[in-house]
Order: C-alpha cells, then structure tokens, then sequence
C-alpha cells in the first residue's frame, strides 16, 4: 500500500516537472532548434532558379537569427562575444578537415560567397549553437556542480581534445584515450539543476551523454538534407558511423569549458562548499 502511494507520487510528480522540462529545453536550445528547421527546409528548395546560393541562404538566416538574439536578449552581448570562440575555433577545425588533403567531410554545394577555403561561413554558427545551447541551459537551470573538477584540468583535457581533432590524422588518435580521461576526471561530478521549485541533481557523463546523442541525431538531419556529407555518403546516404558520437561527446566538453568562463561562480554549488568544509574539520 505504502508503495503503491510512493509511486503515485512520483509520478505525479513527473507528470508535473516533464512538461516544464521540456519547455526549459527547447528555450535554451532555440537557436539550435531554428537552424535544424531552416537547414530541413532547405533541403526542399531548388536553389539553381534562386539568385543567392544556398550556403549563403542559411548564412544570413543565421546572422538574423544571432542579432535577434541579442537584441531581444535572449543572449547578451558577452555571452555572444564567449560562445563567437568556439565559433572561431570550430570553423578552423572545419577548414582543416574538409581540405582536399583531408577530406574528413565535405559540403557538396561548392559555391558560396560567404565562404573560407572549403568552408560556408553559416558552419561556424552551427558549432555557436551548440555554446548557446549549454550557455542558455545554465542559466535556465540553474545550473551548480557537485565536485566539479580542477578548472585547469579541464582547460588542460579540453585543449587536448581540441587538438587531437588535428594530429590524429598525422599521429596516434587519442580519441578513446581522452574518452576515458573525461570519464575519469568528471566520475564524481553531479549537475545541479532546478525544474519549478525541485532541485535535481544528474551525474556529469550522463549530461554530456545526452547532449552528445541530440547532436548526433542532429548531424544525421544534416547530412540527409545534405548540407554537408561524409566520404561514405556522397553516392547514397547512410546513418552517421557511431565512432562520430565520441567526437560530439568530447567536443561537447571542449565547448562546456568555453562557456564555464561565463559562470565560473556555479562551479561549485554551496552546499557542496559547505560539505567539503565539513570533511576538513
């Protein structure tokens, strides 16, 4: 009996926390969210009879899309001035892996004027999005940490990680090795969040988890729509190769402590303080 009651109240509860949930996710992930949908109908258009090019369609959407941002402040300037770092590093990465003598990936449309090398410039927004989403999502939340690791050694991991995006293609890669480092270093660390008045609490890994699976599912949106294809897929599509959820996983890590700069305050909530305190005496 007592148990039936307990159940009852749980999920009461979560009939109660689920949709304020959700409505929290999609606001922090807006930006995100509207670039998937403008890149979904895109695909639908024929753009040899338009006079702009598709890349630079997107392009300017996208810029639209930052400035209404900012200008509603759905983002400040700071936040946008932060999370334009991962924009810069992401996109010198993209010019990288998509040179003729690298060919991770490729955007099959070659034409655009908004464009670096091999690389449409609306790409580096992509990479803004997922900064806007972790950045919006900490404030939305309210976000604090359990156990949060060294911040150097998360500058340290997520430098790393940045670079072997570059070297494993000339040396060993370092993926799986950093893998279990990011596992190891963020083991005991706990996000802190709160739903209407409830605060809960979710291991780290799977926080990463969770939004490295939504970008993975995203990028298999992206290259269905060909916006930019792998190797593999360029005679007929097929889903993404699981391995590049390990990439999103680390990358996730690397653009978590960018936007750490913003609020390196709720690294450590209070009551963790106060129980670290409590452990020294």
């Amino acid at each position: 009996m007592l148990y039936t009651e307990f159940m009852k109240s749980k999920f009461k509860i979560f009939l109660q926390e689920f949709p304020i949930f959700i409505y929290k996710q999609a606001n922090a992930s807006i930006f995100g969210a509207l670039l998937l949908l403008i890149i979904i109908l895109s695909s639908f258009l024929d753009f040899s009879t338009f006079p702009i090019t598709r890349y630079d369609t997107l392009f300017i959407i996208a810029l639209l899309i930052q400035i209404i941002l900012i200008i509603t402040k759905y983002e400040s300037l700071r936040e946008a001035k932060i999370i334009f770092i991962f924009h810069i590093t992401a996109t010198i990465m993209e010019i990288f892996k998509t040179s003729p003598e690298i060919g991770s990936w490729k955007y099959p449309e070659n034409s655009a004027v908004f464009m670096i090398f091999t690389v449409p410039l609306f790409v580096g927004f992509l990479y803004s999005a997922v900064g806007s989403y972790i950045s919006r999502a900490w404030k939305i939340f309210k976000f604090s940490f359990d156990y949060f690791p060294s911040i150097k050694l998360v500058s340290l991991l997520s430098i790393l990680i940045y670079l072997n995006f570059f070297t494993h293609h000339f040396t060993f890669d370092f993926r799986y090795i950093l893998f279990l480092a990011s596992a190891v270093i963020f083991w005991k660390t706990r996000i802190n969040f709160t739903m209407i008045k409830t605060h809960r609490s979710m291991p780290m890994l799977i926080g990463f988890s969770l939004v490295a699976l939504f970008l993975y599912v995203a990028e298999n949106i992206g290259t269905f729509a060909k916006v930019w294809v792998y190797p593999s897929q360029e005679v007929s599509w097929h889903i993404v190769p699981i391995g590049k959820y390990t990439s999103w996983f680390l990358l996730i890590i690397v653009s978590f402590a960018i936007v750490s700069i913003l609020h390196k305050k709720s690294l450590i909530s209070p009551q963790s303080i106060y129980n670290r305190k409590n452990k020294k005496v």
